[in-house]
């Protein structure tokens, strides 16, 4: 499937307390090389009127505004929605902690249109904002046997990986390019999930609809890597929340994914990683992320999964 010759591209950005990141990122897609986007902005009832103060720097984006922290996925299909309502043919879903490169976005598009294959989504090459000759993902695969999700050349450098443009299992929600006709298809993020793996499960509902993920390797961006989620704790820098997500959403994507034998092998294959968790935990003595992890796998196993919504 080709691009249509002159796209238009929808860029949605959550923002949930991260007034300097998602300022920085804005300031970045300024100096875009590409004729037709809009940045839509969606602020997760952020503290201090960010929302408001992010329209006032930048008057050039639409501003949404949640009432209630509706998570990435939630946050998200809202942004979603008003782009398939505006009518733009395709939808770039990209952190709020991210500073892209100009050319980026023609980039990607020109991955789209040499594409001969039904591509629905294409991702770019993400590097670590502060280390940007590392590689935070060149995409993903999925092994289905263990319902494991791979990160492709994570932390490697970027001229020894030499990536190039190839087929993917998966692609980061950090940043995706996805084509109206795909999102119609396919639906939007399941909002169960909230945060993490919701990208996973997504590509593979795509790839379940016949469309293909590629990455773009010449379109370059650079990531914070979970501003949202490094938070100053007691037990560490990531809150026992990313733990319980993490774990509920695993099982979520094993519960939601795998049949079978598979489904048996990727129960027992992360029951026992998360088992280890809770052993390291106690040892450690960190109880907070030990019962974070105890929930999730209670959670993940038994707690309702509800479909993703479709539109319109």
């Amino acid at each position: 499937m080709a691009f249509t010759p002159d796209p238009s591209v929808a860029i949605i950005l959550v923002n949930w307390n991260g007034y300097d990141f998602t300022a920085a990122c804005i300031n970045s897609l300024r100096k875009l090389e590409f004729p037709d986007y809009q940045v839509i902005l969606v602020d997760n009832a952020s503290g201090n009127n960010e929302g408001q103060k992010l329209l006032t720097a930048f008057p050039e984006i639409i501003l949404l505004e949640n009432k209630e922290n509706l998570g990435f996925a939630g946050g998200n299909n809202v942004g979603i929605k008003k782009a398939l309502e505006d009518g733009y043919s395709h939808i770039m879903l990209l952190n709020n902690d991210t500073e892209v490169a100009p050319d980026f976005l023609g980039q990607m598009v020109r991955v789209f249109n040499s594409s001969n294959q039904q591509l629905g989504v294409v991702q770019p090459l993400i590097t670590f904002l502060n280390d940007k000759g590392k590689i935070w993902s060149a995409g993903g695969k999925w092994n289905s046997l263990l319902g494991r999700s791979i990160t492709l050349g994570d932390r490697k450098p970027v001229e020894d990986y030499q990536a190039k443009d190839v087929k993917l299992d998966w692609a980061t929600g950090c940043c995706m390019l996805i084509s109206r006709e795909a999102m119609m298809k396919t639906g939007l993020l399941n909002e169960s999930y909230f945060a993490y793996f919701e990208d996973v499960e997504w590509s593979l509902r795509f790839r379940e609809k016949g469309y293909q993920i590629a990455l773009a390797s010449k379109a370059m961006i650079y990531h914070e890597a979970g501003a949202s989620s490094k938070k100053a704790h007691a037990e560490g820098v990531l809150s026992p929340k990313v733990f319980y997500y993490h774990v509920r959403n695993q099982f979520y994507l094993i519960r939601g994914m795998q049949k079978g034998m598979s489904f048996l092998l990727s129960l027992g294959y992360h029951g026992f990683r998360f088992l280890l968790w809770i052993l390291y935990f106690c040892l450690r003595g960190r109880f907070q992320k030990l019962k974070a992890v105890v929930n999730g796998m209670i959670d993940g196993l038994g707690a309702s999964l509800k479909k993703a919504p479709s539109w319109p």
